[in-house]
């Protein structure tokens, strides 16, 4: 399907409300109190169990970009996509130079609106509409990212998402107590390499999990 980015990409996420707005979520609190802090997942990597039964999800990696009371937001690291290639986005917004001295791998973040682009990066660099997930990971979705890795510059490691995962208040959790996620700290080889067939395997190996001792995960590991 085409992807229609000029509308999402004009306009940088607002510090402390941006990710929020766009998930459905009052506030944006990467770092909660301590207090409450063993119930959030910002930060973290969310491993689909093989008893997953939203397609969609299936053997997904996600990225958790915010976990609040209010709500989630994270971005699925390994569905690629082939087309829009980099280039085709770049003609599409507008942004030079095309083709670009930089490439930038594309990936379908989640089911909701798949028209609106983000740059998942380390924080080497970061711009006015940045916003840090954590110490080593910001999320932009502002022209400016695009330009500047267009033009070879940016940040060490990044990757575009089109789309996101979200859930609402308390969703996340209730999901977590029926089993369909487990949840790993994250990496930067798991957040930005490429080898996205084996990376829902090298996730639950950071758990010392084998997949097909997993109940349902025989033929699909």
């Amino acid at each position: 399907m085409p992807y229609k980015l000029v509308p999402f990409f004009a306009e940088p996420l607002a510090p402390g409300r941006g990710v929020a707005q766009i998930a459905g979520m009052a506030t944006f609190n990467p770092k909660p109190d301590n207090s409450s802090a063993g119930t959030f997942l910002t930060g973290q990597l969310l491993i689909a169990m093989p008893s997953m039964a939203d397609p969609r999800f299936q053997q997904s990696v996600i990225y958790v970009c915010a976990h609040t009371p209010e709500g989630a937001m994270g971005l699925v690291l390994n569905r690629p996509i082939v087309k829009p290639t980099f280039d085709d986005l770049l003609k599409q917004l507008q942004v030079a130079p095309v083709p670009p001295v930089r490439d930038i791998k594309l990936c379908a973040g989640g089911p909701v609106e798949n028209a609106r682009g983000f740059v998942l990066h380390t924080t080497d660099w970061t711009g006015e509409g940045s916003l840090k997930v954590d110490d080593q990971t910001a999320l932009t979705a502002s022209l400016d990212v695009l330009k500047v890795i267009a033009e070879g510059g940016g940040p060490r490691e990044c990757i575009l998402a089109l789309g996101y995962a979200g859930w609402g208040p308390g969703q996340l959790d209730q999901e977590f107590q029926q089993n369909a996620w487990l949840s790993v700290s994250a990496d930067e080889t798991l957040l930005f390499d490429s080898d996205h067939d084996t990376k829902w395997r090298r996730a639950l190996a950071k758990l010392h999990i084998d997949p097909l001792l997993l109940s349902g995960a025989a033929g699909h590991a």
